[in-house]
């Protein structure tokens, strides 16, 4: 029996119901993965982003950000003792321990007259004021890889979920065309150069679609972006939705998150062939600003990567972090202590500079800082791995401007006064987008895991503005 005919109304009535239930079902769509597992926020946030600038190779506090007199007036003599006995020390264990002094002047700057060394002219000269020093970290991890894994995941168990990927699980992504976590890494001329594993930015348990995704600084910035020769757009399009088909056919026989991820990240790769090469794209950035970050864009250089994190943030990016992985500096401290800070110190001026003047800074929260310090103590003319003391800074988002806060001893071995660990920084970051660390978790292997793990932790109140 043949359907009974349509009057043409009725069909452009109904049609046109069609078309706008569609149009709809794709913005729920989009609104569903732009969405986090966090239904409501227990704080107000003050932070929508964080852009963390990652020093790795442990910089050197002593001669950067801690000044400290005792140890200079010590210079060459026996480290006491009683600072050491009983210490974990990396490559120095059982060797004879000297003091080696700050080899660089410290002045103070700004209004607030923090004290910072003369190493880092433009970001002391600009950004004294408006950033928060905390004297005071330790950390639990003496070797580099279980640092990074320790400072990025909050444990030292590999496999666990970043920070970053954490944030997108909560909160879910502002952009529609990027990932949620973007990755940068840059290379400099001076210390050794650290290895940074992909794993620093992994997923974990948690859905891979909230997996750091690493953009190059040079030439393509992900590989395969660009369609190959003969493949356009529509072409490229029928092809993604042949794919997402066959995959959700084979979801619906066998229910595997990791198809769903699959599928939207097919369609986020798509989305991003049109996106990224705008984002690369930095003729429209007035040549001034460009100066300011002391590159001409896509050199791959740190200041060229501050660039793009801000560009990174404009589009909604929540969590973008910068590597920078020359500061291992067990040998020559003193010439590569300044010549790594002087690759960096452009760059991160630059960017506080930006943010603030585009209206961003207030709900952008920077971070910098290494995976731990290194020792009073002489390696030779260089320093060892340290964990028992070290200085981060922080930035915008609802920081404390011009403030220091924490000390280590007069050796600046110890922490000893505000201690601040590393679970006590991501539970700050986590309460200044909102969130409440002691209740943000996620069920794995029957328990309920978080960022800031089951040891006693807290928020760094006295920070806050």
């Amino acid at each position: 029996m043949l359907p009974s005919p349509i009057a043409r109304r009725s069909f452009l009535r109904h049609s046109g119901l069609s078309l706008g239930g569609m149009a709809l079902s794709q913005m729920l769509a989009r609104d569903s993965r732009a969405g986090g597992s966090i239904t409501s926020l227990p704080f107000a946030p003050k932070a929508k982003r964080v852009i963390w600038l990652y020093m790795a190779g442990g910089m050197s506090h002593i001669d950067t950000f801690d000044n400290k007199p005792k140890l200079a007036q010590l210079n060459g003599q026996a480290m006491p003792d009683s600072v050491t006995k009983g210490q974990q020390i990396a490559q120095l264990q059982g060797a004879k321990l000297t003091c080696l002094a700050p080899q660089h002047p410290f002045k103070k700057w700004g209004q607030s007259g923090q004290e910072i060394s003369v190493i880092w002219p433009k970001l002391a000269a600009a950004c004294a004021d408006k950033i928060c020093l905390v004297r005071s970290l330790s950390t639990e991890a003496i070797n580099h890889d279980p640092a990074h894994t320790f400072m990025n995941t909050g444990t030292m168990i590999p496999g666990r979920p970043a920070m970053g990927s954490w944030l997108l699980y909560g909160l879910g992504s502002e952009s529609e065309n990027l990932p949620g976590f973007i990755v940068l890494v840059s290379t400099g001329r001076f210390g050794q150069r650290q290895p940074i594993a992909a794993r620093q930015w992994h997923s974990g348990f948690l859905p891979g679609q909230h997996q750091g995704v690493e953009l190059r600084g040079t030439g393509d910035p992900v590989l395969y972006v660009r369609n190959p020769a003969g493949v356009d757009m529509p072409a490229q399009r029928q092809v993604i939705d042949a794919v997402g088909d066959l995959n959700r056919l084979r979801d619906r026989a066998v229910d595997d998150p990791e198809i769903s991820t699959r599928i939207s990240q097919y369609e986020l790769a798509f989305r991003m062939q049109t996106s990224v090469p705008g984002l690369m794209d930095l003729a429209s950035e007035p040549r001034d600003v460009l100066d300011l970050y002391g590159t001409k864009g896509g050199d791959g250089s740190f200041g060229s990567n501050c660039l793009l994190a801000r560009r990174l943030a404009e589009r909604g990016v929540r969590f973008i972090q910068l590597y920078h992985r020359d500061w291992d500096h067990h040998g020559a401290v003193k010439e590569h202590v300044a010549g790594t800070a002087a690759e960096v110190d452009q760059g991160a001026a630059a960017l506080i500079t930006d943010l603030e003047r585009r209206g961003m800074l207030d709900d952008t929260l920077v971070v910098f800082g290494s995976e731990f310090g290194r020792t009073p103590m002489a390696q030779g003319n260089g320093r060892d791995h340290h964990l028992a003391g070290f200085t981060m800074w922080f930035a915008g988002g609802g920081i404390k401007r011009g403030f220091s806060y924490g000390n280590t001893d007069e050796f600046g071995y110890h922490a000893v006064e505000n201690k601040v660990s590393v679970h006590d920084v991501h539970a700050t970051l986590l309460h200044q987008l909102g969130i409440d660390h002691e209740r943000f978790t996620h069920k794995f292997q029957g328990l309920d895991m978080r960022l800031t793990g089951v040891e006693s932790c807290r928020v760094v109140k006295e920070i806050l503005a």
